[in-house]
């Protein structure tokens, strides 16, 4: 069985393939990744637990897509959620590292059983992808604001890197993200203070972070983190697998990607997910113009982040020198195409844009309540609007 197993593989492998599943696994982490120190940094997780952080998600991601596209045969991009780890930073600073460890576990148990018991659906069927996505992009709001507020202090830089993301996203919409990193780093050395990082290969070591729950973390953390999840990674994700032709196994992928997050939680693994925007390239023609062959390329994108995870610490030392302002800017470009597009579902339909409106400014607007963050009670009050409206319309 094992024979014929690799048999099969070699028989499918194909160079481009393999190209296409590092160009997802590069575009996942391109910015992201200085995400994911400013989350866990917030948190006040040490330099270990970060590099933790980078080793759960790693293989929790990796595997998954792996095991996935080898399973189906079609091509799985697995990733963490972006707009996830935005919520956290904008959420985060009111709880404590082993609460929010708890409220990942509880988020990734609650994926799970919504996934294998084909519920998650019906869970977001009660809530309009309006206000969904109008939470979203109030959340991610002052990350798109940020970088223009830096321009008073590094004008010349944010600038230069503006430009360099408008002229690729013209010219190579597809990878606009990647050179724009490669971009920021050439510029970092040109415009700001930049101490050359020192790079040290070594494995990395999982750190054990006993997760504590509770309610307010579990309210304004937990739950919002799930909504997004699927939201903004599951949906998307899924729908864009359909579009290539595939018949995705819905309950299963979200099953077993929830189930990696239970496990791998308490060592800092905050999101598996469905990848959405970047699966596309695994998914695409590019890949292999044989679509039973491109499942290589998901097997290939998973690969690449499990090398991430074993090597997760030297990774942490890269990113860790450059300035708060090389990634603060990339992480306001990196969330340029996830406001846009949310703010463009949320205030489409015209009977819910009111209800939107609201929903989106009260998640902007950061406030806090019994501990628990503007996410959850934007939508709790814009869901409520929604009600409202959707009563006086039936009366009339």
């Amino acid at each position: 069985m094992l024979q014929g197993l690799m048999q099969k593989l070699i028989q499918d492998f194909s160079i481009p393939a393999v190209f296409a599943g590092f160009i997802t696994f590069l575009v996942g982490i391109s910015v992201s990744s200085v995400l994911v120190i400013q989350a866990a940094q917030l948190l006040g997780a040490s330099p270990e637990q970060i590099t933790s952080w980078f080793w759960a998600l790693g293989l929790g991601i990796g595997i998954s897509g792996l095991f996935l596209s080898w399973k189906y045969k079609y091509p799985v991009a697995t990733s963490w959620s972006t707009a996830g780890l935005a919520l956290i930073i904008a959420t985060g600073s009111g709880y404590t590292l082993n609460q929010a460890i708890g409220a990942f576990l509880v988020c990734g148990l609650l994926t799970a059983v919504l996934g294998y018991l084909g519920a998650f659906k019906k869970a977001l069927e009660y809530i309009p992808q309006s206000l969904t996505s109008a939470m979203l992009a109030g959340v991610l709001l002052k990350f798109g604001i940020s970088i223009f507020a830096t321009m008073q202090q590094e004008w010349g830089f944010i600038l230069a890197l503006l430009a360099s993301y408008v002229i690729s996203k013209r010219l190579l919409p597809r990878y606009s993200i990647v050179i724009t990193v490669i971009a920021g780093i050439l510029l970092c050395p040109l415009f700001l203070t930049f101490n050359t990082p020192n790079i040290q290969w070594s494995l990395a070591q999982p750190v054990w972070i006993s997760p504590e729950f509770s309610l307010s973390a579990i309210l304004g953390l937990a739950l919002p983190l799930f909504v997004i999840n699927m939201a903004s990674q599951y949906l998307p994700g899924l729908a864009m697998i359909r579009s290539y032709g595939y018949q995705p196994h819905v309950n299963q992928l979200i099953g077993f990607t929830g189930l990696s997050q239970t496990l791998l939680a308490p060592f800092g693994c905050f999101t598996v997910n469905i990848a959405a925007i970047s699966a596309a390239i695994s998914l695409d023609d590019q890949a292999h113009p044989d679509e039973k062959r491109r499942y290589i390329a998901g097997i290939s994108c998973g690969f690449f982040y499990i090398l991430m995870g074993l090597f997760a610490a030297t990774l942490t030392s890269f990113l860790m020198a450059f300035p708060l302002v090389f990634i603060t800017a990339l992480a306001g470009i990196a969330l340029f195409g996830t406001i846009g597009h949310n703010i463009a579902i949320a205030f489409h339909n015209v009977d819910e844009r009111e209800a939107a409106l609201l929903t989106f400014l009260f998640s902007a607007s950061g406030v806090q309540f019994f501990g628990i963050g503007s996410a959850f009670w934007g939508l709790l009050f814009g869901f409520a609007v929604s009600l409202i409206f959707k009563f006086k319309a039936k009366k009339s």
